[in-house]
């Protein structure tokens, strides 16, 4: 609105045409390319909240500390069901992992 007004000032002071669409065309895109950064933001923050809400769910499981918990999310196990129903090498191959919590989960099933 500011620019519109200057613009028209300048039409009448200089006595040339100014046009006042420039101006607020530049304004629009960059509001749009803002509105694209809140939105990367929004989905970027979700995102870390639910893997946080999903390691901690992975914590429920007996033997299964922080440590482990994010090892095993890092390697695809995002649920409980899927470190249970997984296979005794697969969750071996996890780093942090070791025989006793595979014997452990494995008494789960």
């Amino acid at each position: 609105m500011i620019s519109k007004f200057l613009s028209k000032l300048k039409s009448i002071l200089f006595k040339s045409e100014v046009t006042s669409e420039t101006p607020l065309k530049k304004e629009k895109k960059a509001s749009k390319s803002a509105k694209t950064k809140t939105k990367t933001k929004t989905k970027t923050k979700t995102k870390a909240l639910n893997s946080k809400k999903n390691i901690e769910t992975l914590t429920t499981l007996p033997g299964v500390g922080a440590k482990s918990a994010k090892a095993l999310y890092e390697a695809g196990f995002k649920t409980t069901k899927a470190v249970i129903a997984a296979d005794e090498k697969d969750l071996l191959a996890v780093s942090g992992v070791g025989i006793n919590l595979v014997k452990k989960l494995k008494k789960l099933k």
